[in-house]
């Protein structure tokens, strides 16, 4: 129990990865996975915080192959998600960028990727009117 008479919990489901890890951390996960893997982007994807509808991912880090288009990727995201056809997902760089579909994730990883050397991605609904 806590000092202030309740116990507290923390929903980790909730904390971004760049908070729940420290940046020496995850700078040596990073290396660790490009030693393993030379030829792969790691990239996060998880669920932007104001998204409430759309569950959570339950796996957030990905290797990605560096020909895969955007659009490629969030097809992968949107099925393991189970999204219906008749929703819309945006797919957010750094938490407020959006490109286009048609970028290599290469691309994307050489202009947006962070200095940790992750490649950070959010979804969320995109709202589509019609």
């Amino acid at each position: 129990m806590s000092p202030l008479g309740s116990s507290v919990s923390l929903d980790l489901s909730v904390v971004p990865f760049k908070m729940r890890k420290r940046l020496d951390s995850r700078i040596h996960e990073v290396n660790r996975m490009k030693s393993r893997y030379p030829s792969k982007i790691p990239v996060i994807v998880e669920r932007n915080h104001r998204e409430k509808l759309l569950p959570n991912l339950e796996k957030i880090k990905y290797l990605v192959p560096p020909e895969v288009t955007l659009g490629q990727f969030v097809s992968m995201i949107r099925t393991r998600l189970s999204m219906p056809q008749s929703h819309s997902l945006c797919m957010l760089l750094n938490g407020k960028q959006m490109t286009s579909l048609t970028l290599t994730m290469s691309e994307i990883y050489t202009e947006y990727h962070d200095h940790d050397g992750f490649l950070y991605m959010t979804y969320m609904l995109q709202d589509v009117f019609g």
